[in-house]
C-alpha cells in the first residue's frame, strides 16, 4: 500500500499565537477560508503542508502526522486489529476529506486522510 505523510497538524493551547510564530520565523502563509475556520498552513515549495487546530480545554500541544489512505475505514479497521485505538472514527469533513485519528499502541496520535481531490 502506498501511505505517504500528505499533512501534519499542530494541536495547541493557543492556535492563534503559534500561527503568528511559524508565519514571522518561516514566512509560511496561513488561510482560514475553508467550512471550518481551520487555520491551513502552506511551507513553501516541496513542503508538507499542514493546520493549525486548537486543543480541548486544558489539553497539551502536540504535533500529528496524517498519512493518505485510499480507505479511511479499512485503515481504521486494519489498525485497531494491529492494537490502535480510535480518538476520532472516519469522518467527512465540508470540503468532502475523510479523516480519522487513532492512537499507535506506544500512545501517539496520528490521522489517516483521504482528500478529496
Amino acid at each position: 500500500m502506498n501511505a505517504p505523510v500528505v499533512q501534519w497538524q499542530l494541536v495547541a493551547a493557543n492556535p492563534d499565537e503559534l500561527v503568528k510564530f511559524y508565519r514571522e520565523l518561516f514566512g509560511w502563509s496561513i488561510s482560514t477560508k475553508n467550512a471550518m475556520g481551520y487555520r491551513q498552513v502552506t511551507t513553501g515549495d516541496g513542503g508538507i503542508n499542514g493546520g493549525v487546530w486548537p486543543s480541548p480545554p486544558g489539553g497539551h500541544s502536540f504535533v500529528q502526522l496524517f498519512v493518505g489512505v485510499p480507505d479511511v475505514a479499512g485503515a481504521v479497521a486494519r489498525a485497531t486489529e494491529l492494537g490502535a485505538t480510535v480518538i476520532v472514527p472516519p469522518t467527512t469533513l465540508p470540503d468532502g476529506d475523510t479523516m480519522a485519528v487513532l492512537k499507535d499502541p506506544g500512545g501517539v496520535t496520528f490521522g489517516v486522510v483521504r482528500h478529496s481531490t
